[in-house]
C-alpha cells in the first residue's frame, strides 16, 4: 500500500526539485520531482522514459534496500502520477534517502544528485556482467541545460556527466568511479525554429563545461552527505 504525502520542499534554481513523502509497506520513503513542463528534450539511462525523447517531468524515487518488485517502469509511473506528474517522464530510483541530494548550478546550467554508495567499485572490473538488476544503490545525476543540444552532443554530454561524477568521486574520498546502478538524465530545451542548437557538450565546450562543473559540485555534495 502506497500514500503519497504532499511536498513540503522546493529547492530554488533553473531545476526546481519538489520533495514529497510516501509510506510504502509500512517504511516511510521520499522522492525528488522536477515538472519541467513542455519545450524539453532527455536523454536518459532510467528504467522509465529512458532514451531520448521529449520529456516534461523527471522522477527520483527511494525505494526500499530490499525492492524486489519486477515491475519498476509501472511503480515509477504510479509514483509520479500520485505526485501530479501528468505526460511523458523520467523515473528514476535509488536506495538512497533523496532528502541528501546535492544542488548545483553554474551559469544557468543545473544539477541534482543522489548518492548511495554502500555498494561501489571500478566499472572496468574483472567480475563477470550478470543479467539481472544489480541491488539499488546508485548515484542518480539530472542535469538540465537551457540550451538547445543536437542528438550528439546530448550523447556527449551525459559522457561529460560521468567524467564529472567520477572526478567528484574521487575527490570526495571514494576510490571507485561509481555503482553498478548509476543513471544520468540531461534535459536541454527542444530546438526552435530559427534558434541556435548546439553540437559538443564535452568539458571543454560552452555548455559542456558547465555541466561538468554543476555535476561536479552536486555530486561532492551528495557523496560527502553519503
Amino acid at each position: 500500500m502506497t500514500a503519497v504525502l504532499p511536498p513540503p520542499h522546493t529547492a530554488a534554481g533553473p531545476l526546481p526539485v519538489r520533495q514529497f513523502s510516501r509510506v510504502e509497506d509500512g517504511e516511510r520513503l521520499h522522492g525528488l520531482l522536477w515538472r519541467a513542463g513542455a519545450g524539453w528534450r532527455m536523454i536518459s539511462s532510467a528504467v522509465l522514459g529512458g532514451g531520448i525523447g521529449e520529456r516534461s517531468w523527471v522522477l527520483n524515487a527511494q525505494v526500499s534496500h530490499g525492492y524486489r518488485r519486477t515491475d519498476p517502469e509501472r511503480h515509477l509511473a504510479g509514483l509520479a502520477r500520485d505526485a501530479g506528474a501528468g505526460g511523458p517522464g523520467v523515473g528514476l530510483m535509488t536506495a538512497a534517502d533523496v532528502r541528501a541530494h546535492g544542488h548545483a548550478s553554474d551559469q544557468g546550467v543545473t544539477a541534482v544528485a543522489t548518492a548511495g554508495l554502500g555498494v561501489r567499485g571500478w566499472a572496468a572490473s574483472p567480475a563477470e556482467g550478470v543479467t539481472t538488476a544489480a541491488r539499488p544503490g546508485t548515484v542518480n545525476i539530472v542535469v538540465a541545460v537551457p540550451a538547445a543540444l543536437t542528438d550528439a552532443a546530448l550523447v556527449n554530454a551525459v559522457a561529460t556527466t560521468t567524467e564529472a561524477k567520477v572526478q567528484a568521486l574521487l575527490d570526495a574520498g571514494y576510490d571507485c568511479s561509481g555503482t553498478p546502478t548509476d543513471a544520468v538524465c540531461v534535459a536541454a530545451r527542444s530546438p526552435r525554429p530559427g534558434g541556435e542548437v548546439h553540437a559538443f557538450a564535452g568539458p571543454r565546450s560552452l555548455w559542456g563545461a558547465r555541466v561538468a562543473r554543476a555535476v561536479h559540485q552536486a555530486v561532492h555534495a551528495a557523496a560527502s552527505r553519503a
